[in-house]
């Protein structure tokens, strides 16, 4: 059933675990996430960034999740999210066809261009009674603020917790996304997350907080980033190489190989998706939390 984010959020940061957010983008990524939340029971995030609304088309994709929420996903709560959105037209589209959560992403900008960007959002956002993410500090990687290059200080960028206060405090914004040393895509081995940080921004800012770039990093250190006040984890190349791997061994099985029928092949991507969704959520801890 497609529900607001906010009592969900609160409930996990009460009972110290991390609702999934997974980044789709067709048909198929949006069942086999939302398949693996019902057999998980757990609440889920199903989002989209500006580039998969350009893909599939806006209404479309919104269509598939609401539908897809409501049928399959009916005893399960279900978040419908824009990720990184960084232009307030797109925010009002996505508020305006029903999504229950959006992400103003004016990270890259200026701190008080960002907080008046922001402010609007939320001002849209009370229309439609949606929650609003905000994002303070750059985040890395593919589709960060910033590219990886050897020898810069990263820290530097990172979220800073006082600011973070003074942030939420101006927005009023519901969820906060955090820079803490995580990058956009799967870099095993170079992300350093950085838990003291995450604890003090914690401690000073009483909000949900979000990860993003959860793909690539160490299991136990993701699970000790939830102790330290992460509530929500955004997940979207682990989802992806799920679904590549599902297509490569369906193109390599001869028999499927064959078909003229694609949906032959595209039913071979289910498996390993729903399987890499609900491995997620029993790490974060959000199985039978629905």
């Amino acid at each position: 059933m497609i529900t607001d984010l906010r009592p969900l959020a609160r409930k996990a940061k009460q009972k110290n675990y991390a609702i999934p957010a997974f980044n789709v983008s067709n048909l198929e990524m949006v069942q086999a996430v939302i398949r693996a939340a019902v057999a998980e029971k757990s609440p889920v995030i199903v989002q989209t960034s500006e580039g998969a609304l350009s893909y599939a088309g806006d209404t479309t994709l919104y269509q598939i999740i609401k539908t897809t929420a409501e049928t399959l996903g009916r005893s399960v709560p279900v978040v419908i999210h824009l990720d990184h959105g960084k232009h307030l037209k797109t925010v009002r589209r996505c508020l305006a066809l029903g999504y229950t959560s959006v992400h103003m992403d004016a990270s890259a900008l200026s701190y008080q261009r960002n907080i008046a960007l922001t402010q609007q959002a939320v001002i849209a956002a009370k229309k439609t009674k949606s929650s609003v993410q905000g994002e303070l500090g750059a985040i890395f990687g593919q589709e960060g603020l910033l590219q990886l290059k050897k020898g810069f200080d990263y820290t530097a960028m990172m979220t800073d917790s006082t600011q973070a206060k003074n942030f939420v405090n101006k927005t009023g914004i519901d969820t906060l996304a955090i820079s803490v040393g995580t990058i956009h895509g799967s870099f095993k081995g170079i992300e350093r997350i950085d838990l003291a940080r995450i604890r003090q921004i914690a401690k000073e800012v009483n909000l949900p907080l979000v990860l993003h770039g959860g793909s690539g990093n160490d299991p136990k250190v993701l699970q000790q980033a939830i102790k330290e006040g992460i509530c929500i984890i955004n997940i979207d190349t682990d989802l992806r190489l799920a679904l590549l791997a599902g297509l490569r061994r369906a193109l390599g099985n001869k028999m499927l190989a064959r078909h003229i029928d694609p949906r032959a092949i595209f039913n071979a991507s289910y498996a390993p998706m729903q399987a890499k969704a609900q491995a997620i959520m029993k790490l974060f801890g959000s199985s039978h939390q629905a």
